[in-house]
């Protein structure tokens, strides 16, 4: 998006007088009263915006087992968890989330979008628990789930203790979606089968300092887990590549000497590498053992979840990723043989292997092992280190999904946000760096990127948002995500969310008052929880502003800005040459700082930059203007970078 507008004109004298009664829509009382974020600064959550020293969250490590049967498309496991109570409360249950359930016929999510199948229109059984184990202080209790909907309560025998820790044992199947999966889901390229497996195991709610135990039901937004580390194993068929969140720990059980050899040399390779080539998929020489099964291991830390994808008919390239401080990671793309070429898949792992780098050089370094992209069924979703997007993708549209997955790893993988509720944290923030990466790949070769319905075609962000500001309809961003109909998912959840943060840094406080503090931010909820208070004040703490009126117009309410220039007289009667008065009004509820663009009767100009406070105690101000001559012309954001409803009354003419 544009830059800042530069703080740029040179005054002899800048004033501000009231001007006469302002428009009625505009109340400055208002706009600036002070702002009740809902969540009270103490020592877990403080007043700057960062977690305090008493701050606490507990946490989930995860061992898995899994085995895929592609004939009965179902998986069948078995996962411990160890659940440690970092809490100051004791814990007389534990809530799971069973996300698989909202392919349930009677699900909550099929039911709240007016539907008797499930999610995308097919049903599952729901992922079944065949038993359940809980471990407590040594001794172990079987236990009978209450599920109810995507969620299950586990009542325990004897309470976890503050400091305490449990072990959880499941055993459980499900049958794997078809395409109506969505997210997560099984389907067919041209060649086979290809198999997308999220939400494939059960997983510990979140328990924490705002609500306790907080498992919503899962209704189609997205998550909201607790971290941990990840030893997983899945065993497939040995015809079958699998790519998984985190570390492949048994390279050489599952790989031929060929592909080991190039996969080391993928790991110091800036460009890509063929580990099985498009023109290699139907050689069964590719695989090390012919006919039965393989297990494959994964090991992923400090993370809140795992995925994985299957396929006998998959290429795979990958290329070493460069991170800050001299560390590496290693970008990888898996794609089925029509998904080939430079114009398609095959230019998958140079996009990840650029965004990964730039956004870890621009804002907190990548922290995994690998960043995966998979061409396969469950399209344009994405997990910690592994991505999913279209088979069919080519182009600048793979590209673009591509470098939005994989920048969901800063957001909501890294900082921790809840999606279930919050869901325009995860998608504006990541929106927000991705339009970034599609202005500076390869010089601009993909730019201008905007997440809008109406924006698509490069036009101006801050024109393509006003049919949702104009809308008495549209949501405020910080409205509950499930309330979110997804007429308005992407203009408000997205598009505005993400313009929000661009005129934040760009109009408001600039890129590097900006900077300092979103760093400052994602390194301090890096692997923990933020909640939309945290950030304000964060955002405020940091670069020394009161940013309440921004939060209000943008955030809180769906407000509109109009500022106007409404008349232009000399500052002396007797001598235009002395100066002019100029005025300037707010007539709507939103104000943003502007620039006053001030033209003289030679032809120069000068700006005039004018901060937010400028309406704090009326909606009109006279402004005083020297100069090195008569002024003929002035006009409120000349460049056109802020979201004014009503351009038309922009600019005044001297008479």
């Amino acid at each position: 998006m544009p830059g800042l507008i530069a703080r740029a004109g040179i005054l002899a004298a800048l004033w501000a007088s009231l001007a006469g009664a302002s428009d009625p829509a505009y109340t400055p009382r208002e706009t600036f009263a002070p702002l009740d974020l809902g969540q009270p600064a103490s020592g877990v959550r403080t007043a700057s915006g960062v977690p305090g020293p008493r701050y606490w969250q507990n946490r989930a490590d995860y061992a898995i087992h899994a085995t895929l049967d592609p004939a009965a498309k179902t998986i069948t496991g078995s996962v411990q968890i160890s659940y440690a109570n970092n809490s100051p409360d004791a814990l007389d249950v534990l809530w799971l989330q069973l996300e698989q359930n909202i392919y349930r016929a009677d699900s909550r999510g099929a039911l709240s979008q007016g539907q008797r199948k499930g999610r995308g229109g097919g049903t599952t059984d729901g992922m079944t628990i065949d038993s359940a184990e809980v471990q407590i202080a040594g001794k172990a209790f079987p236990v009978a789930p209450l599920i109810s909907d995507t969620r299950a309560q586990l009542a325990l025998p004897t309470p976890i203790a503050p400091g305490g820790k449990a072990i959880v044992t499941l055993h459980y199947h499900y049958t794997v979606p078809g395409l109506f999966g969505g997210r997560t889901a099984w389907g067919k390229s041209r060649d086979g089968e290809i198999y997308d497996l999220a939400q494939w195991y059960p997983r510990m709610a979140v328990y924490d300092d705002i609500r306790g135990w907080d498992p919503l039901p899962y209704l189609a937004q997205e998550f909201y887990l607790d971290y941990g580390n990840f030893d997983y194993w899945v065993t497939v068929p040995s015809d079958m590549l699998v790519a998984g969140s985190g570390a492949l720990m048994n390279p050489a059980e599952v790989l031929t000497k060929t592909q080991l050899a190039r996969f080391a040399r993928a790991r110091t390779s800036d460009a890509t590498v063929a580990i099985r080539a498009p023109s290699e998929i139907a050689d069964p020489t590719t695989r090390p053992k012919q006919g039965g099964m393989l297990t494959w291991h994964f090991r992923m830390e400090n993370t809140r979840d795992v995925a994985w994808s299957a396929s006998s008919v998959f290429a795979w390239d990958a290329a070493r990723i460069n991170l800050p401080g001299g560390k590496t990671s290693m970008a990888m793309s898996f794609y089925p043989a029509e998904s080939q070429g430079k114009e398609r898949w095959g230019r998958s792992t140079e996009y990840m292997k650029d965004a990964v780098e730039r956004m870890s050089a621009k804002w907190f370094p990548y922290p995994w092992p690998a960043a995966i992209n998979i061409a396969g069924p469950a399209t344009g979703m994405e997990y910690p280190g592994i991505v999913f997007d279209g088979i069919d993708d080519a182009g600048k549209t793979l590209f673009w999904i591509s470098a939005h997955e994989i920048g969901h790893s800063w957001f909501p993988m890294i900082v921790g946000f809840d999606e279930r509720r919050h869901a325009w944290m995860d998608e504006g923030f990541n929106t927000f760096i991705d339009v970034y990466e599609s202005d500076e790949f390869n010089r601009g070769e993909y730019a201008p990127k905007r997440d809008s319905e109406y924006a698509q075609g490069g036009g101006n962000p801050v024109d393509e948002i006003l049919p949702v500001l104009a809308d008495p309809q549209a949501p405020p961003i910080l409205s509950r995500a499930d309330t979110v109909t997804e007429k308005y998912r992407h203009p408000v959840t997205y598009f505005k969310s993400a313009l929000g943060l661009v005129l934040l840094r760009e109009q408001i406080l600039g890129t590097q008052r900006f900077d300092h503090a979103f760093r400052r931010f994602i390194a301090a909820w890096a692997f923990k929880h933020p909640k939309p208070a945290d950030f304000f004040r964060a955002m405020e703490s940091d670069s020394g502003e009161d940013l309440s009126y921004w939060w209000r117009g943008w955030y809180y309410n769906n407000w509109q800005l109009d500022l106007a220039v409404t008349k232009i007289a000399p500052a002396a009667a007797d001598d235009p040459a002395k100066g002019a008065l100029v005025t300037v009004e707010s007539r709507d509820r939103l104000v943003m700082p502007a620039t006053l663009r001030v033209g003289f009767a030679d032809g120069s100009t000068h700006d005039i930059r004018l901060p937010a406070e400028t309406w704090i105690r009326q909606g009109s101000v006279t402004i005083g203007v020297d100069g090195p001559g008569k002024v003929v012309k002035a006009v409120i954001d000349p460049d056109h970078r802020l979201p004014d409803r009503d351009r038309s009354n922009n600019e005044a003419t001297a008479p």
